[in-house]
């Protein structure tokens, strides 16, 4: 078997849980969460978790070990919606987790006055999803994520559990979730 190298530069490579909670299958978001355990970037390791949320009252709010990975992640990776808005305050947080694949995977998110629980269970089988570079007109950047879909999940605030859960999703020819892991996740510029 012959190996081969990619020749694209690596921009990121980590971790990206995500959690997209509706009330309703099709019905708006009352949850949107982006956890972010980076190994490596320009900017260094470290974490970072943007989130907007029925339990934030609908505020985006950036947690981070890391403002500048929290920086650099807007300017690379989260350029646009409404987490790309680099005037919003970076809140320092320490991030722990616990669990695994085969049972519960949860990530918590400590501040001085917040505590946040994500937890994702019931999970499918994984899959990984690949986008080139340069697949994108309106960005350079490919990646690729092992995707491990939960078919529960919950985030709670200072004990307060947001409203919605997951709902099933297609990506390309898979079943997934609109809550899950993305684990390997690796970002490439050409």
């Amino acid at each position: 078997m012959a190996t081969q190298t990619d020749p694209n530069q690596v921009r990121l490579t980590g971790e990206n849980q995500y959690m997209r909670l509706h009330e309703e299958e099709g019905g708006p978001m009352t949850t949107r969460c982006g956890h972010w355990r980076v190994l490596f970037s320009p900017a260094g390791p470290g974490h970072v978790m943007f989130l907007r949320s029925d339990v934030t009252d609908s505020r985006v709010r950036i947690y981070a070990d890391s403002s500048a990975l929290a920086r650099w992640l807007q300017q690379e990776i989260v350029t646009s919606g409404e987490f790309s808005d680099q005037t919003i305050d970076i809140i320092a947080a320490r991030f722990s987790r616990m669990g695994d694949t085969q049972s519960f995977w949860t990530e918590m998110v400590e501040t001085a006055s917040e505590h946040i629980m994500l937890t994702w269970r019931d999970f499918i089988e994984p899959f990984v999803i690949i986008v080139p570079v340069g697949s994108d007109p309106n960005r350079p950047l490919g990646w690729s994520s092992v995707f491990v879909p939960a078919q529960s999940a919950q985030l709670s605030l200072n004990g307060h559990v947001a409203a919605g859960r997951p709902f099933p999703e297609q990506r390309a020819e898979r079943l997934s979730s609109t809550a899950g892991l993305a684990l390997s996740e690796t970002w490439l510029r050409p």
